[in-house]
């Protein structure tokens, strides 16, 4: 039987948007879509990790990123507040301890029951989800590999590619797939982690050492240069300072892992050594996580059978959405240029939908958009960095305010603040529009949201000054913002 009689003998189904891709993008895209009632599909399958993780329908977002994370993110503060509650008259015992089995069947408990709720938003929008995966057999035609189940053909007049990305394992790491883990992992591991070993100096990275610690395991972070590449780097410093001193974080700079062993014992044996000094080094670790890259999700579409070009990285090449291919099209983390952020995918999958199948003709803002590091000292930023701002206007057309404050209830707790830090960066010229904020400070990504939807606007520093404060909070400090980093004077917050 030839190829082309195999394809015919499948059960053949047509549609007006096929979507490959169960994550937050793609369900959006597809949501938004059926309610023009276009017939739609979704297409998601997750191929296990390298430890067998697996998980249900939502990506990364749900099942083991931000979710998760933020979950595990509030544990760790829990622990930091019994602390805190001493001071507060609260007479707390001095062993308090914590059952990761615990944590981790919550977590899981929440996350399926979000996989649960996409399940059933999809039937009642009436979108047709297919738990299997999908190739290309030509531009419009995909097949689809079901479980258990005979492989079905789906023709379509228009392709969303929404897939996203996947931790990847550095290859110069003897033993690395072999015996650690990663983000896919952590979020379900059924016995406690131990000691662990985090390699990288991403976002990903410092949360899930932040985390670690923050709920009693020795963490060590092992950065190969800087941290949060991409972002400010004065917050980032101020960051990774805070893991360091008040959390406990050992962070081994300019190290990088050799290889990794499994003992006898089951514990990992980690060879490192010095970038520059080339001083090599042996630990032991019950866990080792790597968290030094994310590689597209786009081997196995079979993407060669179409025209969609990539990029040498493997994201795909497009505009504003649009692949190479008129009616193909890609949204979130897989294309070239975009944000790797889930609201980013989730604004441009529907608003993709509203080109598409409405009257829209509205294309996503990528210059304007928040996000938050959520590390026990949160970090919270909009627009321009410090370095970036003054690429783009040079340091002579800016003006840069700060302040080092105090949140209130740090006082009593009688904790550090060292590193809670605000800074607006604007033109120096006329009204001083704000092309940049930041924020390190405990819920500063509560903070930032409101802070965000102004900055959107054009939101000037003569109009930031000029707004009345809510009294006694964090966010009222950034409306208090009055000294430059050009004066040299010291800019810490004194008095209420």
């Amino acid at each position: 039987m030839s190829m082309y009689d195999l394809y015919k003998s499948y059960e053949t189904e047509k549609y007006d948007l096929v979507v490959i891709g169960g994550g937050s993008g793609g369900l959006a895209c597809a949501k938004e879509a059926a309610g023009y009632d276009r017939r739609v599909a979704v297409l998601d399958f997750v191929r296990p990790s390298p430890r067998g993780s697996t998980w249900g329908l939502g990506g990364t977002c749900v099942n083991v990123g931000c979710i998760p994370k933020k979950l595990m993110h509030q544990a760790a503060l829990l622990g930091q507040s019994l602390g805190d509650a001493k001071h507060y008259g609260w007479e707390v015992p001095e062993q308090v301890n914590h059952s990761w089995e615990t944590l981790v069947q919550a977590v899981q408990n929440h996350v399926r029951s979000l996989n649960w709720g996409h399940r059933v938003q999809l039937n009642e929008k009436e979108v047709d989800y297919y738990n299997g995966w999908g190739t290309f057999i030509n531009d419009h035609t995909i097949e689809v590999a079901l479980k258990q189940k005979e492989n079905k053909i789906l023709r379509a007049d228009n392709i969303v590619l929404a897939t996203g990305m996947r931790p990847i394992y550095p290859a110069e790491v003897i033993g690395a797939s072999q015996h650690a883990i990663s983000s896919d992992d952590i979020f379900s591991l059924q016995k406690p982690p131990g000691k662990t070993l985090v390699v990288g100096g991403s976002y990903v990275a410092l949360e899930t050492a932040g985390f670690l610690r923050g709920l009693g395991f020795p963490t060590t972070l092992m950065v190969r240069s800087i941290c949060l590449r991409g972002f400010d780097q004065q917050m980032s410093q101020l960051v990774t300072d805070h893991l360091s001193s008040d959390v406990g974080v050992d962070i081994r700079w300019g190290a990088v892992p050799v290889s990794v062993d499994q003992g006898t014992g089951g514990a990992l044996s980690v060879r490192w050594k010095q970038n520059e000094t080339d001083e090599q080094g042996v630990e032991e670790f019950d866990t080792v996580l790597f968290a030094t890259g994310r590689s597209p999700e786009t081997n196995g579409l079979g993407l060669e059978n179409t025209q969609v070009k990539l990029a040498a990285n493997g994201k795909i090449l497009g505009s504003h959405e649009q692949t190479s291919v008129d009616h193909i099209y890609a949204i979130g983390d897989i294309l070239q240029g975009g944000v790797e952020l889930t609201p980013v995918a989730i604004k441009a999958g529907k608003m993709l939908a509203h080109r598409l199948f409405g009257d829209s003709t509205k294309l996503i803002d990528y210059n304007k958009i928040p996000t938050t590091v959520f590390t026990p000292l949160e970090y919270s930023c909009v627009g321009y960095s410090e370095e970036g701002a003054i690429q783009q206007y040079s340091e002579e057309d800016i003006e840069v305010y700060h302040a080092f404050y105090k949140p209130l209830e740090y006082s009593v707790a009688e904790r550090a603040s060292d590193q809670c830090y605000i800074k607006a960066i604007c033109k120096r010229d006329g009204k001083q529009e704000i092309i940049g904020l930041h924020i390190t400070g405990p819920n500063s990504g509560e903070i930032m949201q409101g802070f965000a939807v102004a900055f959107g606007s054009g939101l000037t520093f003569d109009q930031l000054s000029s707004s009345f404060s809510i009294h006694p909070t964090s966010a009222e400090e950034v409306t208090k913002l009055h000294i430059t980093k050009r004066s040299g004077d010291d800019p810490t917050v004194t008095g209420c």
